[in-house]
């Protein structure tokens, strides 16, 4: 029997009423396992709707009652980390390790959430003028959405609602409909640590589900994390609803690689960023630039390394690399390397072919790497999300920046050399929101904030860390004067001795 995910409003399981659903695969067989429902209008709506009679009660929630709950919380998230990442494996594909990896990772931004008391702190003046005091506080904005990606569907939520929830908001998730059950589960472990019915909802869905979230005049803020186009379009259609944004885009993550570097760290590096995961990552490295005479040895060893990686079903304890997500996406990333030659690209390995025993419905791609790929190839230009690496040629230091900083995208990158010089100036002239020195994924902790720059990031805020408290609050001052207590009217009596 197939299994349905429906939709989490109101602190409880609400079965799909549209009467639409969508298929998930398990990307390792292909095979059709669960069938998600997706959301009308009025089930968003309705989503909505109990989140916003939520928020009377906890928008005035004390700090004490809330980092309570997000406690217990984060204690259910440990103690079930196996079952959510088994979750993940199962409807993305990732290795188990990476889905472990995943979760972890949202767990340091609960973390973070339990700790709000201290961000939420505000700010006091006294005596600015003549018993006048003023005061700076932060509140919270009431109902906000977030709608997240596929390749991450325990982490990028956790990246959102915790400090959301923290702060006193109530929230409305709409995760990817590819791998939706995640988002459920930890619903569910919400509720079992007391959030209020409410707080939390989870709807699932295409673009209806969407567009109505953008355009509902209860939700304040919507948080998105994936593509750069529809990035665009989340920023310019929730802000012209009068919304706060932040829209996370995509990205073409360059690694440079200087003559003076460790080419075996640089290739262990280059091979974990850019095959990790599949590729399917926004952080991933996806160009490595090689400056002088070392790029032929540069992709020797990255080749060695790269042939070596076994690829197999997630939950096979042996696979270092899962299959991608959906088979039109592993045709998509496919097409790339097919038509890298052709763009003027030395195809190094191909891994267009590759199958696995036993499995061969599955999304299968082996490991692709190009070199001496043009600045004009669309194996290059575009965010390919998939194990694919390109290898660019210069010759000096500033013509692999100028390079670097030519890209549209600026969410991350790294520089692999011994020298500390070289490595500072790089962190300060390269157009990005995220720099790695000798680190190739230079994914801040979670209580830095991360997000890129140009067409990888709308809206002015990044996400988690001090951003994201500030996202999900706004400011208010108050300024006070009260009148002294001797100046009290003749016959009031406060036991205050009299000054004039």
């Amino acid at each position: 029997m197939t299994k349905i995910v429906n939709h989490w409003i109101g602190g409880k399981t609400a079965e799909g009423a549209s009467g639409t659903y969508g298929p998930v695969t398990d990307p390792a067989t292909g095979e059709v396992t669960t069938k998600v429902a997706f959301a009308s209008v009025e089930e968003v709506d309705a989503a909505v709707a109990a989140a916003k009679e939520a928020y009377l009660s906890w928008g005035q929630s004390s700090l004490a009652t809330r980092t309570t709950i997000l406690f217990r919380f984060r204690a259910l998230l440990d103690a079930h980390r196996d079952e959510i990442a088994e979750l993940i494996t199962a409807e993305h594909g990732k290795v188990h390790s990476d889905a472990l990896g995943e979760v972890a990772r949202g767990l340091e931004i609960v973390d973070l959430a339990c700790g709000i008391s201290v961000q939420l702190k505000g700010e006091l003046s006294t005596q600015v003028a003549s018993r006048v005091d003023v005061s700076s506080i932060r509140q919270p904005l009431g109902v906000v959405a977030g709608i997240t990606p596929f390749n991450f569907p325990a982490m990028v939520p956790m990246w959102m609602f915790p400090l959301a929830i923290a702060c006193g908001n109530t929230f409305v998730l709409k995760p990817s409909e590819k791998d939706p059950s995640a988002s459920i589960r930890l619903a569910e472990l919400l509720s079992e640590a007391g959030l209020p019915d409410g707080v939390f909802n989870v709807v699932h869905g295409d673009k209806v589900a969407v567009d109505r979230l953008l355009a509902h005049p209860d939700v304040k803020a919507v948080s998105f994390v994936g593509s750069t186009p529809i990035a665009r379009y989340i920023h310019t259609t929730a802000s012209a609803n009068g919304k706060r944004v932040q829209a996370l885009g995509g990205a073409k993550n360059h690694m440079l690689v200087l003559p003076d570097a460790d080419l075996d760290a640089a290739a262990d590096a280059a091979v974990s960023a850019a095959y990790g995961s599949a590729g399917e990552r926004c952080m991933a490295i996806s160009a490595v630039v090689a400056v002088g005479a070392i790029g032929d040895t540069l992709v020797e060893k990255i080749r060695e390394r790269a042939e070596k990686i076994k690829i197999g079903p997630g939950n096979d304890p042996t696979s270092e690399m899962g299959p991608l997500i959906t088979k039109v996406h592993r045709d998509k990333v496919a097409s790339y390397v097919a038509g890298a030659a052709d763009e003027g690209a030395e195809v190094v390995l191909d891994g267009t072919g590759y199958t696995v025993d036993g499995h061969e419905n599955g999304h299968w791609i082996g490991i692709s790497l190009l070199d001496k790929v043009p600045t004009t190839a669309k194996t290059y230009q575009d965010e390919i999300f998939g194990p694919v690496l390109c290898v660019l040629r210069t010759e000096t230091y500033e013509e692999a920046l100028d390079l670097i900083n030519s890209s549209p995208f600026g969410n991350g990158t790294a520089i692999f050399t011994r020298d500390g010089g070289a490595a500072r100036r790089f962190q300060l002239e390269v157009e990005a929101g995220m720099v790695g020195v000798n680190v190739p994924i230079p994914v801040p902790v979670g209580y830095h904030s991360f997000g890129g720059w140009k067409d990888s990031l709308f809206g002015d805020h990044h996400i988690y860390g001090n951003d994201g408290t500030h996202f999900y609050t706004r400011g208010k001052v108050v300024t006070t004067r009260w009148p002294d207590p001797a100046d009290a009217p003749t016959g009031v009596d406060l036991g205050f001795p009299r000054n004039h």
